[in-house]
This record gives C-alpha cells, structure tokens and sequence, in this order.
C-alpha cells in the first residue's frame, strides 16, 4: 500500500498518474467542529496504481496535487463530487477538469436517483465495500490498516465503474447528456460562500421587509464570524435566535437579553455588540432600500392534478428509457409545463424534450392517455378529433 507523507512522493505519484488518461480521486476529511473541511486523507488511483496521501503529513505541500487537478489531459473521477470539489476549490483555488462524477453518469444510466457509491460498486462489480470505517476520525494518526483499507477501496473499485458508465453512455450515445449535468459541479459559484448570501440558507420565517432586512444583516455577520473562527454557523449563533431577532429587532443590550433563545450574559459579549450594530445598520436604512420579500412559486388553479398526471408520465417515462426522474424533470419543471406549452425549462429542451417534453404536451392536449394494463401504466395514442368533433 502506497501511503505518501512527504512533498517528493506526492510529485512522483502525480508524475505517474499524469500519464494516463484518468485518475480516480476521493477525499476523507472532517468538518463536524469547524466550518471549512479539514481535509485528512486524499485518495488516487490510475489504470495501474493507487496511492493514499496524508494530508496533515507534517511539512506535506499539497502543490504537486493540484497541479495534477489542473491537468487538462487527465479527466478526473470522483463520486458525487461536490465536496470533494469544495475542499479542492478552497485550498487550491481551483475545480479539477476536465470532470467525471459517477454518480451523475449512473443517473443517466438507471441506477436510479443519487445512488451510493457501495451500491453502485456491489451492481457493476459485485463486489461488497466494508463502509464501517466511514465515520471513524480521519485526523487521528496514525491510521489504522482497517481505515487505509477502506479508503483505497474508494479509488480501486472508482475504476471499474468509471470504464464500466463510461462505456454505458457512449453505446447509448448519452456521453453529452452527463455534460449537461455536470454544469452546477463546475461553477465556481457552487462553492462561494459570500456572507451577503447567507441568509437564502435560512427558511423564510419572516413576514415583513424590515424583518427580512435584519435577518440578512445578522445571517452576513455570523457567516463571516464564523468563516474568520473557522467554527460551524451554529456555534456562533443558532438559526432560533437569528429567526427570533430578526421578529422582534432588539436595538440595545436590554432588549437583545429578554430573547428567549439568547444564553444570560451574552448580551455584554463582543459578539452582541457586533450582532447590534448589524440590527441597527438594518433599522436605519430607508423604507425604499427594504429589501423585497421572496415571492413563493404559485401553481395556477387547477393545476395540481396535470402535475400529478406528468409526475405519473415522468416515472414511466424515466422506468422505460432508464434514465433517472430528476435528470430528465424536475417538479418546478413540471409545473410550468403544466401552466404553460411554451415554458422555458430544460424539460422542454434538446434531448429532454425528444425523451419526455413532447409527450408531456401531447398529454396535456389530449393526444395521449395514461392507462393501467392490469401489470403497469401505460401511454396510450388518442384517435385524432374530427373538426365537426370538436365543434
């Protein structure tokens, strides 16, 4: 088992993994008590190698690394890679490409919706992935054979799957199809993580603008606490209590320490001091400079039970072409397409609209009906009306 601890070891084996033309990679990292991942572990594995890096190795650069990220000569695979790519985005500032997520590629093939990665290695390979050391405490060193293990399966059996999907998709001519998909895994904007931004992480519990404006105010000032301790949100402070504050916009030390949810004694913390400041920044601005309150999406009246009738057609749609509900539609799709012909959503686009947008149509107009034949439903051709029919 290759395990790497030093700089010169990790430019070898990314020199060797270079060469080919695709490289499996997985992570372990922990993230329970801070608010970036702790990255612990990097896993790679090529056509004939496979290494385990120690990434808290001590005086390890990580550089050789994300140059071999960077490589656009090698495709990168990950398994549901999103945060993976977080924790490659915010050391190396940089999204591994070209990219390869198994996950997405297996919904595209009908291995159904977001399925798991032992899932997936257990029906392509048969064989069964030990996951007890899941959870176990990736920093604590040194590791157990149990743990390098378990973590080298991750990129071992990721080749077999990867050749195995890839392969899938280019007999049934769906490579682009993965392509498509993977558009939100490659935008930077995925793993930004803009304090301005943070309140739309929060339920809307708020009624009014000026409620609104104080959420957003205090929701910025606890992500950048947070991010500048490098803590969870909620050890700065609990959603409760930027719900609660936002309600009833306390201006002073007083009124912040009759909150229910705010602990005795922290209204003469620093921290109060600064979540005040936020309350008060967001009670002096102008009533025309309120921010607008979020409008919910609405169903027309009477369109629930079309959305009912397409979610029945999307489901034997998806079962009979293999492909997985959620990449061919999703419900906000549904609904417009419900609401209406010419809706600009993806289901009504490209090779989503040859697969399931026109047949959607079609049973919106009448032109099909949905039927169940005793063993399953079915989409049944209605004899064409004649004019003296429908007049």
């Amino acid at each position: 088992m290759n395990l790497i601890t030093t700089t010169s070891d990790l430019a070898d084996a990314c020199k060797r993994l270079a060469a080919h033309d695709y490289v499996t990679v997985d992570t372990e990292f922990l993230r329970e008590t801070t608010f970036w991942p702790k990255l612990c572990v990097i896993q790679l594995a090529g056509p004939d190698d496979a290494f385990i890096v120690d990434a808290l190795a001590t005086g390890l650069d990580l550089a050789p690394f994300f140059e071999l990220m960077r490589d656009q000569s090698v495709i990168k695979v990950f398994h549901a890679a999103r945060q993976d790519i977080e924790i490659v985005y915010h050391l190396g500032g940089l999204i591994p490409t070209p990219l390869f997520d198994t996950q997405v590629a297996a919904m595209v093939c009908g291995f159904g919706d977001s399925v798991s990665y032992d899932q997936l290695v257990q029906r392509i390979t048969g064989a069964r992935i030990d996951k007890s050391s899941r959870f176990t405490d990736w920093a604590r060193r040194p590791l157990t054979q149990k743990q390098l293990e378990y973590a080298l399966a991750d990129v071992t059996y990721l080749r077999d799957v990867y050749l195995f999907l890839k392969a899938n998709l280019a007999e049934q001519n769906r490579i682009s199809w993965v392509g498509d998909e993977m558009q939100v895994l490659l935008s930077e904007g995925t793993y930004r993580t803009e304090p301005e931004d943070a309140w739309q992480r929060l339920k809307m519990r708020v009624r009014k603008p000026i409620e609104l404006a104080v959420l957003m105010e205090v929701a910025a000032w606890r992500e950048r606490e947070a991010q500048s301790r490098d803590v969870p949100r909620s050890r700065v402070l609990k959603d409760d209590a930027i719900y609660e504050i936002a309600a009833q916009q306390p201006v002073n030390a007083d009124a912040l320490s009759r909150l229910r949810t705010i602990p005795r004694g922290f209204e003469r913390s620093k921290q109060a001091e600064d979540i005040l400041k936020a309350v008060n920044a967001a009670m002096s601005l102008p009533k025309e400079k309120l921010p607008k309150l979020p409008k919910g999406r609405q169903a027309p009246d009477g369109s629930a039970a079309a959305v009912d009738l397409l979610k029945v057609l999307l489901k034997l749609v998806s079962e009979q072409q293999g492909v997985a509900a959620k990449v061919i539609a999703t419900v906000e799709d549904l609904e417009q397409i419900a609401a209406d012909d010419q809706a600009s959503v993806p289901a009504l686009e490209g090779w989503r609209r040859e697969m399931f947008g026109e047949m959607a149509l079609k049973l919106k107009r009448g032109e099909i009906a949905l039927a169940f034949d005793g063993r399953q439903v079915v989409a049944l051709e209605q004899p064409a009306k004649s004019k003296a029919a429908a007049e």
